[in-house]
């Protein structure tokens, strides 16, 4: 790696990112001294209680103690979220270039503590393959468990599932944290190429910004754009980090539902529920945000990964679709996502 790649990579101060992150964090929903602590417990024993479901369900079990989940507020889901950050995008090596682009690491650092502030409100959880921890941020899972009216016992049951699936399929497959910080440093390494090239990709890509008969942006088209201002081998990266989130949030999906109504009376209720506020309107305001951080994305991600392991766990059986986890080749393509029978052919045949 050149020393201007390595500027890029460190052009972000994560430590100031982090202080500007949680002095811009919003106020927590209003909870008694009593009511914190039952919470914490309760999302403590949640998570302790979702490890055998999960490993039974996914026949992922590596037969180790897990540490015990992390609750946190929104400011620790911060310094959390800035610490991994800085981990995935940390370089090493002495920089000949005299880290030419590290006067842009504050003013960077504000933008990104901007954006973990906003986002720190609606995080329910989170694994960090990098710290191997189970984060919960546990004002937002009571904040949404009010909105929804669930029963708050079951909800933050169910929440756990997902995350401590995560954490599940990191334990499998180990290998996925060095893959997204390779995939991290490829994006963030600067390329040389004609700016009249970028521009015609980027024509070509705004075109699909609209999807026939909606007004709204689609989320495909927006990941058109990126990947237009990226050039070949940038293309190649983000593709397949694309891939592999959309597979692991698909996957923490299908087996909530396949352990949920066995373990969360409610689960049917807070399905629905959950849904429902996925897919409910925002301002204007909001949705400009939400697209400009990818959320809109990365709910898509939820329903296109679920719909391919459904789709092979139903045809070749859980045994089987495990082989996903056993190396990089076995990811599927973003293509494949939506064609799980070319997975299968490819992979299993």
């Amino acid at each position: 790696m050149t020393g201007k790649e390595r500027a890029l990579g460190d052009a972000i101060d994560w430590s100031f990112a982090a202080g500007v992150g949680v002095r811009l964090t919003r106020s927590e929903p209003a909870m008694s001294r009593y009511t914190r602590d039952a919470v914490q417990d309760e999302l403590f024993s949640a998570a302790a209680r979702a490890e055998g479901p999960v490993r039974e369900h996914t026949r992922l079990d590596d037969g180790t103690e897990p540490p015990p989940a992390q609750v946190v507020d929104r400011p620790g889901w911060v310094r959390a979220a800035a610490a991994s950050m800085a981990d995935l995008t940390a370089t090493s090596g002495e920089d000949p270039a005299g880290s030419s682009l590290r006067w842009v690491g504050k003013p960077a650092g504000a933008q990104a503590g901007a954006m973990l502030a906003y986002l720190s409100s609606a995080v329910l959880g989170q694994y960090d393959p990098f710290s191997r921890s189970l984060l919960l941020v546990a004002p937002n899972v009571v904040a949404v468990e009010r909105a929804l009216k669930v029963p708050p016992a079951d909800f933050r049951l169910w929440v756990c599932l997902h995350e401590v699936t995560h954490r599940v399929q990191f334990a499998q497959a180990p290998w996925m944290a060095e893959l997204m910080r390779e995939a991290a440093a490829d994006l963030a390494t600067a390329v040389d190429e004609p700016m009249g090239d970028v521009a015609t990709r980027v024509v070509s890509a705004v075109k699909d910004l609209r999807t026939p008969g909606d007004k709204a942006m689609s989320e495909r088209g927006m990941l058109g754009v990126v990947r237009a201002l990226q050039a070949q081998s940038q293309r190649e990266s983000f593709d397949r980090i694309l891939a592999l989130g959309t597979l692991l949030e698909g996957h923490a999906d299908h087996v909530m539902d396949g352990v949920g109504p066995a373990v969360v009376p409610s689960v049917a209720r807070i399905r629905r529920a959950f849904d429902n506020r996925r897919h409910r309107n925002s301002s204007p305001v909001h949705r400009l945000i939400r697209l400009v951080l990818g959320m809109d994305a990365k709910m898509a991600q939820y329903v296109h990964g679920k719909k391919f392991v459904d789709a092979v766990v139903a045809k070749v059986g859980t045994d089987d679709f495990n082989a996903v986890w056993s190396g990089p080749d076995a990811l599927p393509t973003l293509t494949e996502i939506d064609h799980p029978d070319a997975w299968i052919a490819r992979v299993l045949s």
